[in-house]
């Protein structure tokens, strides 16, 4: 079965780095947007040269308004191109949502929740969903970048931290300067940490980012520090 189809319109368009920029939505016909946190949205673009549809996980959290939040990379490809010179009040069409990487709250446990990039955004998303509704169970973020100023949602996420006990933020990089002075590396080196701070016994650990980390983290949990396949969830987006 098809997910349904509904017109949007483009609220805001702003630059989350250099190369990412964020783009808030609205369903035209102002009915709530339903979709779990973690879920993605596909986008129906009309270029000259046809119709392209482009999938997107939704940044936000799900709080019963028409709006929604995507951010889009640009890749130089074509529908990145087209949404990153989008103005306010275009409209287009959307389908969904779709897909199975959640975290339910009526289950859920401390979480270590593991991205690079964009992969962020159904973790914000789920992030959101359990702050919002003062969730007790304690999640930590760990997100790799290449560069200072690559960190979608830095600064947000820091204040949230600083807001929320259960919450905890880790930013590290692999590329930093020499006058970076947090964590250094890719994900998986401080992933058997960021586990065991959170208690190892029931906790689960949800991951998103490009193939190549995805399952280099996933072998980690598995085969280096025994976690049980269902306590592993995972997406990737190339």
């Amino acid at each position: 079965m098809l997910p349904p189809c509904f017109p949007i319109r483009l609220l805001r368009s702003g630059p989350l780095t250099p190369n990412v920029r964020e783009l808030v939505f609205e369903r035209v016909d102002l009915a709530p947007f339903v979709f779990e946190a973690g879920q993605w949205v596909n986008l129906v673009l009309p270029l000259p040269s046809g119709e392209l549809r482009r999938a997107y996980s939704i940044a936000s959290a799900p709080d019963g308004t028409p709006r929604f939040e995507l951010a889009v990379t640009n890749t130089g490809g074509p529908g990145s191109t087209y949404l990153h010179g989008l103005r306010p009040g275009a409209e287009l069409e959307a389908m969904g949502p779709q897909g199975f990487f959640t975290r339910p709250l009526s289950a859920a446990t401390p979480s270590l929740f593991v991205a690079t990039g964009t992969g962020v955004t159904p973790l914000r998303s789920m992030l959101l969903s359990a702050l919002g509704a003062s969730h007790p169970a304690p999640i930590t973020l760990l997100l790799g970048v290449r560069h200072e100023g690559d960190a979608l949602y830095e600064s947000a996420f820091r204040d949230l931290a600083e807001t929320h006990r259960s919450f905890r933020f880790e930013l590290t990089m692999s590329r930093p300067t020499d006058q970076w002075e947090g964590r250094r590396g890719h994900v998986q080196a401080h992933v058997p940490e960021l586990v065991t701070s959170l208690g190892r016994g029931d906790v689960h650990v949800y991951v998103c980012g490009l193939l190549r980390m995805v399952g280099a983290v996933r072998e980690l949990l598995r085969k280096e520090l025994g976690f049980p396949r269902l306590r592993v969830h995972s997406e990737r987006y190339d």
